[in-house]
């Protein structure tokens, strides 16, 4: 088996079943790999309170913390530790204006979709750098925050039901449009139910953590893999907030799926099922056990 000396990894769905799940067994099977010199990277589109119960440090020594790294909200946070506790070592945060812009375009969303299209949505503003829209306010997840295969089909029947005939292409195109009005870029992703629209993705945390990586211990895109539970393609050519994992210096790395749901991913990616089991197993068998 290839050994890497990157591991990169979504948390809900991959590492733990859900945030609010017991971290212990995740813990367990990255410790001995940080112990070993391997650095570990979560990549995850929530904050680090979600991680762990925000107690992630007190599962490792200083040691094992020194490869230990979290890309956080989006592309928001890049944390790193010194001395045993997290460390934001790189941001992608906008001052107050810069943040009511991306407001006022989650707003513009919001707005599009109800007066063109007589579809209601929910706008959550309390993010970083980011606005999350409801795009399927009825439906709640409860614990299980990460994509479910039947939301794909439903958000379909949704868009089609109001008229969206361009699908997700189609709504990443108004929320595109939208920061244009309000003199933002956004960057837009979906993962069915929630339309998220800020500054950053997934691809700022993969991109500036493996620089700190290459600077630190000269890592290589190829030397690291990427795993995640949300590459699936929603339609053609838009795919699953892990796919942003994907960038110009992460390519030449190897990309692993443990979902079982069904759809095509991106081309380099493998899709391996298994979901957290799977993963774990994985670190496991790096670290030779």
């Amino acid at each position: 088996m290839k050994k890497y000396r990157g591991i990169f990894f979504d948390w809900d769905g991959t590492a733990v079943i859900s945030r609010k799940a017991p971290a212990e067994e995740a813990a367990a099977a990255m410790k001995g790999l940080l112990a070993q010199g391997v650095n570990l990277v979560i990549v995850s589109g929530t904050t680090y309170e979600n991680i762990a119960g925000g107690k992630l440090e007190t599962y490792f020594t200083e040691g094992e913390l020194d490869h230990l790294y979290l890309g956080l909200g989006r592309g928001a946070y890049n944390y790193r530790f010194e001395k045993g506790k997290p460390v934001v070592f790189a941001d992608r945060i906008p001052d107050r204006e810069g943040i009511l812009r991306i407001h006022d375009a989650a707003y513009g969303v919001h707005r599009e979709l109800l007066a063109a299209h007589g579809l209601e949505t929910d706008i959550v503003f309390c993010r970083p750098n980011y606005c999350k829209i409801d795009l399927m306010a009825g439906s709640d997840r409860g614990d299980q925050l990460f994509m479910q295969e039947s939301e794909i089909d439903s958000l379909k029947a949704i868009l089609n039901a109001h008229g969206i005939k361009g699908g997700l292409g189609e709504l990443l195109e108004i929320a595109r449009k939208a920061g244009q009005n309000c003199g933002i870029e956004i960057k837009a992703t979906c993962d069915a139910k929630y339309l998220e629209a800020g500054i950053s993705d997934k691809s700022d945390n993969a991109d500036t953590i493996l620089d700190e990586l290459e600077k630190r211990f000269q890592i290589k895109g190829e030397e690291c893999c990427f795993w995640g539970d949300e590459f699936v393609g929603l339609e053609e050519g838009i795919y699953g907030s892990d796919s942003f994992m994907i960038t110009e210096k992460t390519k030449n790395g190897d990309f692993y799926d443990v979902s079982s749901v069904n759809g095509r991913r991106p081309e380099n990616v493998q899709q391996i099922g298994g979901g957290v089991e799977r993963f774990l197993n994985f670190l496991k068998e790096q670290r030779g056990q």
